[in-house]
């Protein structure tokens, strides 16, 4: 096929995969950027796939920039993402001709590599102003997606054509007895269910909050249904087919797994996140007490293995949004217990009461002061403010299991209630977090 063709289809083929809006629209949302794309590369050429421009870019679907002036002309070389936070303060692109030709200052893009290895292009996001982008969360979301777009866009080669894309995949997969009808019918079946609940969702999706509340939708739906899809065909080929896959063709299988099982857990926390924002909020004046039992009693199997000790001390009243402070004082909970000290048992420690606290403009107002505590391994002060951003984490994921989700959704709630939160840490010694909502 002509080059010019080759990429035609490519586009038409991207622009068959629905949950690519929603990938683009996740990543503006979760990083603050203001344009995101899919491109696909080639040797001497670069070309829009799809777009999310909200910063007038200017570019659509099938336009091009040249090749030469755009960083993904060396990420097709070496197939290592880039991501830049400040362009003006990165020794390695603070003198690169692409930020200064096209005039941003945060950049990030990863390689697309499809299902046989080769390359297809990137998935790229840009802004004029610095952003926060240099974490291992927001890297391992970025390759999540592009692993998800690279197994849709196999999907979508195979259905186009029933005999020679069944063989692909058979090539592809190392597969060699699936019976060719009953894998065509599962793919069909699965764009046809794709196909009616983006038909079924779309009214519903316009009645919900723009921003907020179709975030929430595109991560307890959109992207959770797709990643079942592929838990199901893993499961089904694992079963009956293990045998005839080669040892590359079970290397792909467990990526796959692996990526699902990633995805599935920052899809989890970013849902949580979301949901802090929705205007359902329903006050209720509550003691903090009856919120800080049910926390424990979620908690139970985690104190006991830990033979953690909570000191409830003096406790007070205040009208809070119940289910979003259980959120709260659970994740700082989980938290304490997550970060203890290897030999010692943690000690956790809560209280509240009502103060009179200097307010905006120099006024004096009743608040109520909610202080956490605990003997864990603490943090570096200088990390105070950091430690609320989404996606940070202080500490190695191979050592710490999360997300780097969880103290941002603490912040979240604190403001949806009109309060202010503060931590405060010693290496070694534990952390402490004081919380302030105002009294009406």
């Amino acid at each position: 096929m002509h080059p010019d063709k080759n990429i035609a289809k490519d586009i038409r083929d991207i622009g068959k995969i629905p949950i690519i809006t929603n990938i683009l629209n996740v990543i503006c949302q979760s990083t603050g950027m203001g344009f995101s794309a899919v491109a696909r590369v080639t040797e001497d050429r670069w070309v829009t796939c799809t777009i999310r421009d909200d910063i007038s870019f200017g570019l659509k679907p099938g336009d091009e920039l040249e090749i030469k002036t755009t960083i993904c002309d060396e990420i097709r070389y070496h197939q290592n993402p880039v991501i830049i936070d400040h362009v003006a303060e990165d020794d390695e692109f603070k003198d690169h001709h692409t930020p200064a030709q096209y005039g941003f200052q945060s950049y990030i893009s990863v390689p697309i590599i499809r299902m046989d290895g080769s390359f297809f292009g990137t998935l790229c996001a840009i802004d004029p102003h610095p952003r926060s982008l240099k974490s291992s969360q927001m890297l391992a979301m970025f390759k999540l997606f592009a692993d998800l777009i690279s197994f849709h866009l196999n999907a979508v080669e195979h259905l186009e054509d029933t005999t020679s894309a069944l063989n692909k995949e058979r090539e592809i997969n190392k597969l060699k007895d699936i019976n060719q009808k009953i894998f065509t019918d599962l793919l069909e079946k699965e764009v046809q269910i794709r196909t009616q609940q983006l038909e079924e969702n779309y009214n519903s999706l316009e009645k919900l909050n723009k921003e907020l509340e179709s975030f929430a939708y595109i991560s307890s739906h959109d992207l959770q249904e797709p990643l079942r899809k592929i838990q199901t065909f893993v499961s089904v080929i694992s079963e009956k087919e293990l045998d005839n896959l080669s040892e590359k063709g079970k290397e792909y299988f467990k990526r796959i797994q692996n990526s699902a099982e990633r995805m599935q857990a920052l899809i989890n926390d970013l849902l949580a996140y979301s949901r802090t924002s929705v205007d359902e909020r329903k006050f209720e004046i509550i003691n903090f007490k009856k919120v800080v039992e049910q926390v424990l009693d979620d908690l139970k199997e985690e104190l006991e293995e830990k033979n953690a000790k909570i000191e409830i001390q003096e406790m007070c009243e205040s009208s809070i949004i119940p289910f979003q402070f259980r959120q709260l004082i659970y994740n700082i909970f989980s938290n304490a217990l997550k970060f203890s000290r290897t030999g010692i048992n943690p000690v956790i420690t809560i209280s509240c009461k009502i103060i009179d606290k200097e307010s905006t403009f120099g006024r004096t107002e009743k608040h109520c002061h909610i202080k956490i505590s605990d003997n864990g391994i603490g943090f570096d002060q200088k990390y105070g403010e950091k430690i609320f951003e989404l996606f940070r984490s202080l500490h190695p994921k191979e050592e710490y299991n999360g997300t780097g989700i969880g103290l941002a959704i603490v912040k979240k709630i604190v403001e949806n209630h009109g309060g202010t939160i503060t931590a405060s840490g010693k290496l070694q010694e534990g952390a402490t977090f004081d919380i302030y909502l105002p009294v009406e």
